[in-house]
C-alpha cells in the first residue's frame, strides 16, 4: 500500500515507455539522489490525481514530499544547483504547487 510521502522523499511518476521518465530516474541517480518510481500506465485513477495534484497531464511528474516540482525539463533545472537545491526548492514559498486537500494519491491494489 501506497502512503503518503515523507518530507524529503522523490517520488516520479512515470509510465513504461516514456524517454523522459528514464532521463529523469538517469539524472537523479547520477546525482545521488534516492527516489521511487510510480508507474502509472493503464492507472487512471492516479493519473487523474497526478493531473488534479500538479495541474499536468504529462509523465514524469515528480514530487518531493508533497509538493509537485514539475517533470524532466523542471529536474534538469532544479540539479544544476546540485542535490540539495531540488529539496530545498521543494520547500520554497511559490515553487510550483504543494498536494492540496485531495490526500494521498490512490491506493496500490
Amino acid at each position: 500500500m501506497t502512503s503518503e510521502p515523507a518530507a524529503s522523499e522523490v517520488v516520479v511518476y512515470r509510465t513504461r515507455y516514456c524517454p523522459y521518465c528514464t532521463l529523469a530516474t538517469r539524472l537523479l541517480s547520477a546525482n545521488g539522489v534516492g527516489f521511487r518510481e510510480v508507474d502509472v500506465s493503464g492507472d487512471p485513477a492516479r493519473r487523474r490525481w497526478i493531473a488534479r495534484e500538479s495541474g499536468q497531464r504529462t509523465v514524469p511528474q515528480i514530487f518531493v514530499g508533497q509538493r509537485s516540482i514539475g517533470g524532466y525539463s523542471e529536474l534538469r533545472h532544479l540539479l544544476r544547483g546540485g542535490a540539495a537545491a531540488l529539496f530545498s526548492a521543494s520547500l520554497e514559498e511559490g515553487s510550483e504547487q504543494t498536494v492540496g486537500g485531495a490526500g494521498s494519491p490512490p491506493e496500490d491494489e
